[in-house]
């Protein structure tokens, strides 16, 4: 080592967890800090395992276990380092146990780490006296059986050599007889390490076949020395087999104090003890019955590792367990129906039960094959069965099928069809659920297992095609998938799946061809053809590619679909069509590239032509007129050759004659670097910033909707329980809808009718396109930032920008947005940009601004109410070819832009407005009441398919501002709302200034307080009344002082508010001369929580 290092410094805990994080991490530089730091981090690592003040030890002596090979990087330090470690191990062992600062604890873990640092870096070939020292510190330790204080450590130890013999075999085999006797004195729970450990030591002398009496004790337990053949590797092979029968006498002797001892074992134990024990009894050619009476019994408990040891003796002893197989078998059965036991273990017992009737049937057919038909009854999975039991169950049912077959056995009782049927209503429900399911894995997993049966996966004789086409099973699984495709279209792409499966498979690709020409015989004439149709594209496409397969009932059935969608086309159906042709005219193309032009060119020449003609989208009867003169002109050979763009497109860049076309491609990377900050040049602002930049937004939980609906929206809903099961998106209402209360009442009626007329004006966002707000905002970009990453010109421009937004709030799908052409914003107010076209005439200022900015749309459809954020991603062009990529700041999305006036029914003329939204209002404000009769009342929605419910909510808000300024700042963002002002002062103060009209005005007394009859607490608070009063509690005296919130009553407003998709925001104001009190009530609780910045927003700032 290198002596110019500095001394040892005592490192803090602190530093200590620091040291160790940064070994952990894997980063060389960091763990070379510290081995630069110190002498020797190994001699400081010891030294602070022996302080008995450092509390951290346990963790240093896991980190010299891991990191050993790093701290002694040179195999010439290795002797040294292993002395010092054995050294530190033995003041450990020697060291009175205080349970403070020495603990057993500590013992073990430090023989435990420095058996595997020996063991890792090979001390018995560099350091041979340090490891004799170990392992004789170790027999020291062990020694002393029945010692009950360190039973805990003396098994530990008892460990350690048993790893170290297992590194190095015979390593123990001239002491055996001494661990023979330590294990007959022992009596405490650590005997079972005592015996593991000479359970080993025998095994590996049995395996090398050692000479001589294997249980002498003429050498003594310490001092230790390692044996001479350990040392030059003559025990690893294979000695005199007459040596080892000389010694039988003696294994037997240890071999029946053995097998007396698995009582004690635990199940793991149990486990280990066994997988030594087995080869020794073959050695010694023990009798296998011994073992089975001793160990068959085990198979009846419920532990897994007692299970697998029967098993395993039943595969070592076959002629054992003779005779014995059905009750094995029925054990495991049994195990897997208990619903108790985990359900790893039940899935277990279920593989060891396929393996072992493997077993079986390989050493005795019939027989044993006719018992595990008998057991078919069992294996049907039950109702409560989870679904990967159920999967086992029917692999075993597989099985069975596949004996059944082999012994001929057809009759109704016994049959693979039989049992295919009554296998497959455990996963029946697999054609109700969307075809991405387990269950309908599981179900086809199931008709794989079925079909191909005992067939392997290599290549098959002729005769054994014929048997398994000619079986039943076969015409049952193929009659089963056309009348699955034909009720269930959307499990076509799963069937698809499945015949892709088997045509990849070279010995069942046969199959896969047969099930698609059954496809063609048999499910294509059935098919209707209408929408449904583009269901079956996916098998279409197969058909179309597989040239065994003629293609002349494929394009008849496409011809009616071409002349069905040319029917049915109308303004509705958008690029419907255009989806549909293009998919048509991709399977056309599949036939062109795999059948012969002759063998389709007359049905696919009518196709192509009735296609270019008379189809609705222009580019799909371009795109047909290409195909259709192709197949009249080109030779087939050269149009396959044409048409398979992917072998031609790899060809392109290899073409001699291309050097000349040769462009430098851009890279991608380097374009991401750069476009990694451009939202702090590149601007997208709104024209209106919202008054509140709300930096929080209330989370509902979904409980299980989607994401854009939110669990306050299940108050929509169908106007009858859903019976489609197709739609894998509709909810299943299982309780029946409770019936809405009916009230008598006249007022309520009325009420009632006004609500109803308003709610058909509203649309069902599920089923059409419901309402959207538009958010103007502007794209700019500096020029001289712009210029400095994409070295563009003295005024730089981008081109064919586009805008992509996305929202985790409930804003439905958000349109992107294009840009031809931008111009970035000179740099100075008094730099002198040279343009090309000058505009005649002066300019000023704030036009000129707007010509370096775009005018940008951003859409809504929300689905709830609420502010939010608007992620927005750029991809656009720079002048030089450059790719601009990234992502801008986020749009924020404020309360009051959901603000928007109620829908007109368009019955109501234009005089009669400002009546209409007063009695709305009216309505709305008694249905949001806490005592609203109106609460289970349902209301139809446009298009008559869902209903909505009010549940409203009300509270009040105090605002200590003049009266003057409420009424600007109410004319100024409210005006549109406004749907009555009442009292004559505050008319006469709105009124004049004409922003406010065609509203409600209501100046007398009498008609303040009949419009507020409803409420008490308003009618008190009439004109000419009393004042509006509020109670507060003195601290002191516990006195009530009222604090008049007004000099003057001057009126009220009244406002209504339209919140999409289907909520209302009410607000009644009653305006005095120095303060406000708002009532606010709505049926859309969340938006509350936004209120009340809104407001404070609006008139407190």
């Amino acid at each position: 080592m290198d002596n110019n290092k500095p001394p040892l410094k005592q490192l803090s805990p602190q530093e200590w967890e620091l040291l160790i994080e940064d070994f952990q991490s894997g980063n060389i530089s960091r763990q070379k800090k510290w081995l630069s730091q110190y002498s020797s981090l190994l001699e400081l690592s010891l030294s602070m395992i022996l302080r008995k003040d450092f509390t951290h030890k346990l963790h240093i002596i896991v980190f010299l276990e891991e990191f050993i090979e790093t701290l002694i990087p040179e195999s010439t330090e290795i002797e040294s380092g292993v002395a010092r470690i054995v050294e530190t191990l033995r003041t450990l062992v020697q060291a009175p146990v205080d349970g403070v600062s020495v603990t057993y604890a500590l013992k073990e873990q430090m023989m435990i780490s420095t058996t595997s640092i020996v063991i890792t870096i090979d001390g018995l070939k560099y350091a041979i006296r340090q490891f004799e020292s170990l392992v004789e510190l170790l027999l020291t330790v062990m020694n002393r059986p029945n010692h009950g204080m360190d039973r805990q450590t003396r098994g530990v130890s008892c460990e350690c050599l048993r790893e170290l013999e297992r590194a190095y075999p015979c390593l123990l085999g001239e002491i055996a007889g001494h661990l023979w006797s330590l294990c007959q004195s022992e009596r405490t729970h650590a005997s079972q390490s005592y015996i593991l450990l000479l359970t080993l030591v025998i095994h590996d002398l049995v395996m090398s076949r050692t000479n001589g009496s294997i249980l002498a004790t003429s050498v003594p337990l310490v001092p230790f020395n390692v044996p001479h053949s350990v040392i030059s590797g003559s025990c690893l092979n294979d000695g005199d087999t007459g040596a080892l029968l000389s010694s039988s006498k003696e294994l037997r002797r240890v071999m029946s104090f053995l097998l007396e001892r698995p009582q004690i074992l635990t199940p793991s134990g149990t486990m280990e003890f066994m997988s030594m024990l087995i080869p020794i009894a073959e050695a010694i050619e023990l009798q296998p019955t011994l073992l089975k009476v001793q160990f068959s019994g085990l198979l009846y408990s419920y532990d897994p590792m007692l299970c697998h040891v029967v098993l395993m003796l039943y595969s070592r002893f076959l002629d054992a367990f003779d005779g014995q197989e059905g009750e094995i078998a029925r054990r495991l059965m049994l195990i897997s129906k208990e619903v108790q036991q985990p359900l790893v273990f039940r899935l277990l017992v279920l593989h060891w039960l396929m393996g072992f009737n493997n077993m079986c049937i390989s050493k005795r057919e019939a027989d044993k094959k006719n018992a595990v038909i008998c057991m078919r009854s069992s294996l049907y999975p039950t109702i409560f069965d989870p679904l990967a039991l159920k999967s086992m169950k029917l692999d075993l049912l597989a099985y069975c099928g596949i004996c059944v077959n082999n012994l001929k056995m057809e009759d109704s009782e016994i049959s693979v069809v039989k049992l295919f049927k009554d296998g497959l209503v455990s996963v029946s429900a697999f054609k109700w659920l969307p075809p991405w399911s387990t269950e309908t894995a599981v179900a086809f997993r199931m008709f794989h297992k079925f079909l191909i049966g005992d067939s392997s996966h290599f290549p098959s004789n002729d005769s054994n095609i014929d048997v398994l086409m000619s079986s039943t099973i076969f015409r049952t699984v193929q009659r089963m998938l056309v009348d699955l495709a034909l009720e269930f279209p959307r499990l076509v792409p799963v069937a698809v799946y499945f015949i892709e499966r088997l045509l990849k498979c070279s010995s069942h690709r046969w199959l896969g061809e047969r099930l698609l020409q059954t496809f063609d015989e048999q499910l294509l004439p059935k098919i209707v053809t209408d929408d449904r149709l583009a269901s079956y594209f996916p098998i279409f496409d197969l058909i179309a590619g597989n040239e065994t397969i003629p293609p002349r009932r494929l394009l008849e059935l496409l011809t009616q679909f071409v002349i069905c969608l040319v029917e049915k086309h109308g303004p509705e159906v958008g690029l419907k069509s255009w989806a549909q042709g293009t998919k048509v005219l991709g399977i056309c193309r599949k036939m062109l590239m795999q059948h012969h032009s002759s063998r389709v060119f007359l049905g696919l020449s009518k196709l192509l032509a009735f296609t270019c003609l008379y189809f609705p989208d222009l580019e799909i009867r371009d795109n047909a007129r290409i195909y259709l003169r192709m197949l009249v002109c080109i030779p087939g050979k050269k149009l396959r050759h044409i048409l398979n763009l992917e072998k031609q497109l790899p060809d392109i860049s290899s073409s001699p004659h291309s050097s000349s076309f040769n462009i430098q491609t851009p890279n991608p990377y380097q374009y991401l670097k750069k476009s990694r900050n451009i939202s702090s040049y590149i601007h997208l602002e709104r024209i209106i910033p919202p008054l509140v930049k709300q930096s929080w937004s209330l989370s509902i939980s979904t409980l299980g909707l989607e994401n854009n609906k939110p669990s306050f929206l299940e108050s929509i809903r169908d106007t009858e329980p859903p019976v489609d099961i197709e739609r894998d998106t509709e909810r299943i209402t299982l309780h029946p809808q409770q019936e809405p209360l009916r009230v008598m009442d006249s007022k309520i009626s009325e009420i009632l009718t006004i609500l109803r007329r308003h709610f058909s004006c509203i649309p069902d966002f599920r089923h059409m396109s419901g309402i959207k707000i538009r958010l103007p905002c502007t794209l700019r970009f500096e020029s001289e930032p712009f210029n400095h990453v994409w070295a563009g010109g003295e005024l730089p421009a981008i081109y064919a920008t586009v805008l992509t937004f996305s929202s985790l709030s409930s804003y439905g799908t958000i349109p992107s947005y294009r840009i031809a052409f931008l111009l970035g914003e000179p740099s100075g107010q008094n730099d002198s940009v040279s343009l090309d076209i000058v505009p005649l005439g002066n300019v000023n200022e704030e036009q000129d601004s707007e010509n370096f900015k775009a005018h940008v749309i951003v859409e809504l459809e929300p689905r709830a109410p609420m502010p939010g954020l608007i992620d927005v991603a750029m991809e656009a062009n720079a002048e030089n070819g450059q790719i601009i990529r990234g992502h801008l700041q986020s749009i924020t999305v404020g309360i009051e832009d959901m603000f928007l006036k109620t829908a007109i029914p368009s019955d109501i003329s234009e005089d009669h407005v400002p009546r209409y939204n007063s009695d709305l209002f009216d309505a709305l404000w008694e249905a949001c009441s806490n005592s609203s009769k109106t609460g289970r009342e349902t209301f139809l929605l446009r298009g008559s398919k869902g209903v909505a419910a009010i549940s409203g909510t009300q509270t009040v808000k105090l605002l200590e501002i003049s009266a003057s300024s409420l009424i600007s700042a109410v004319e100024r963002y409210l005006a549109p709302f406004i749907v009555s002002v009442i009292g004559g002062p505050l008319v006469n103060a709105v009124k004049d200034g004409g922003v406010i009209r065609d509203i409600i005005w209501k100046d007398e007394m009498d008609s303040a307080i009949e419009g507020n009859s409803a409420n008490p607490l308003l009618m008190d608070t009439a004109f000419g009344i009393g004042p509006l009063q509020l109670k507060y509690i003195d601290d002191e005296n516990d006195r009530e002082n009222r604090i008049d919130i007004r000099k003057r009553r001057m009126g009220s407003l009244s406002i209504l508010i339209f919140l999409p998709p289907r909520f209302h925001l009410l607000f009644q104001m009653e305006i005095h001369d120095i303060s406000t009190l708002v009532r606010i009530r709505t049926d859309h609780w969340p938006c509350l929580a936004y209120i009340d910045d809104y407001l404070e927003a609006l008139f407190l700032t």
